[in-house]
Order: structure tokens, then C-alpha cells, then sequence
């Protein structure tokens, strides 16, 4: 017998959408609630993100693929594995679920802590140089999510706790340059809270230039079509 939720009509669409929402704000609400009682303890920001998209990923991955990343469902869409349609769809449930938690944390902690909790470039670190280094590093996130989560050869049974792990090591390197978003929704969301635009283009050109060619690499280089 059909669960009783499933003759709601739209809720098969819904609860992806839902998973979304939920995961991403998980990711965001952690992110600067963490600047709040760790400060800028590079090791603690980086667990504390790796931890957070390591239970939400595998909490979700089942309904909705654990996404959680603009610039990871743009890596899906040009790997061929999500259409358009439907990544519009996860983007906006993705920058709420983002904006929904940066709004909370801006009630809790106020604008200050909502500022120091999002991503920014290094003093010395140039837009340029921030792109660069956002792509790079999602670039291997993309990567990772292909080889763990997307592929069927891949082991699906650790996709959470290795997607998890690219973040924390993705953030010790990053994270003193470019704080190592990897993830426009995790900028968009203090942004709109606190009205903090500062270097937001890199956020979204670096992250989603480094998806997009994590989902090329894998589907032309290294992923397996019928018939190949």
C-alpha cells in the first residue's frame, strides 16, 4: 500500500524540495552559529561544516540526491543527470532554506556575527584569486559527489561521510583565503539577512564555473555510458 502522503497531489515533488530546504538550512545555520561559540578556529569551522553536510547528505540523499548546493545541482545539470526544470526548483529551495537560516541566526546573534559568519576573501586575495580558489575547491566537492553519490559504481553507503570529508579538508585549505563557501546558498543566505554584499560575485562565479567542470570532467573522462 502507498504511504497515505503520496496521494497528496504534488507532494512526490514537494519532499525533494522540502529536503532541500531543510539540509541547506542546517548547513547555514551551523555555519555561523559556529563563528558564534568557535570564532575563527579554522579546525572547528571546518568539522563543524564537514559534520553538518555529512549527516544531512546522507539523511537526504535517498529524497532528493543531498544536493544542498547551487553550484553542486549546476555540476548534476551539466553532468546530464538533473534538468533544468527541476534544478530551478532545487536552487529555490536551496537559497530559502539559506536565506531562512541567516535570518534566524541574525534574531539570535545579531548582524555582526551573521557578517563574521560569512565566507569572505583574505585581505591580500584578489576577486580573481577568490574565483579561482572557489572553483577549485568545488571543482573537487562536484567531483567527489559524482564519484560517491551519482555514479552507480560508486560507494553509495559512504557518500555522506566522504562528501562530508571533502568539505572539512576543502575548508582547512580554503577557509583562511576564501572562507571556502564552495556553496552560493551559504553567502546568498547573510547576504539578504544582513545586507552584506561584499565580493558576492565571486561566490557565485567561482563555485559554479568549478561545478560545472566537475560534472563535465566526470561525465566525458571518467563516467561509464551504455555502450562505451
Amino acid at each position: 500500500m502507498a504511504a497515505q502522503s503520496d496521494c497528496i497531489p504534488g507532494m512526490t515533488k514537494f519532499r525533494p524540495l522540502l529536503a532541500e530546504f531543510i539540509g541547506t538550512f542546517a548547513l547555514i545555520f551551523v555555519g555561523i552559529g559556529v563563528i558564534k561559540t568557535a570564532g575563527h578556529d579554522v579546525l572547528a569551522v571546518a568539522l563543524a561544516h564537514g559534520l553538518t553536510i555529512g549527516a544531512f547528505v546522507s539523511a537526504t540523499l535517498h529524497i532528493s540526491g543531498g544536493q544542498l548546493n547551487p553550484a553542486v545541482t549546476f555540476g548534476l545539470v551539466c553532468g546530464g543527470h538533473m534538468k533544468w526544470t527541476n534544478a530551478l526548483r532545487y536552487w529555490i529551495a536551496q537559497c530559502l532554506g539559506g536565506i531562512s537560516a541567516a535570518l534566524i541566526c541574525l534574531g539570535l546573534f545579531g548582524r555582526d556575527v551573521v557578517v563574521t559568519g560569512t565566507p569572505q576573501l583574505a585581505i591580500n586575495l584578489t576577486a580573481a584569486q577568490g574565483i579561482l580558489v572557489e572553483g577549485i575547491l568545488t571543482f573537487f566537492l562536484v567531483f567527489v559527489v559524482h564519484g560517491t553519490a551519482v555514479d552507480e559504481r560508486g560507494p553509495r553507503y559512504v557518500a555522506g561521510l566522504v562528501i562530508g570529508s571533502t568539505i572539512t579538508l576543502d575548508i582547512l585549505f580554503g577557509g583562511p583565503l576564501t572562507g571556502a563557501a564552495m556553496n552560493p546558498a551559504r553567502v546568498f543566505g547573510p547576504a539578504v539577512a544582513a545586507n552584506f554584499w561584499h565580493d558576492h560575485y565571486v561566490y557565485w562565479i567561482g563555485p559554479l564555473i568549478g561545478g560545472a567542470l566537475g560534472g563535465l570532467v566526470y561525465r566525458l573522462l571518467i563516467e561509464r555510458r551504455p555502450g562505451v
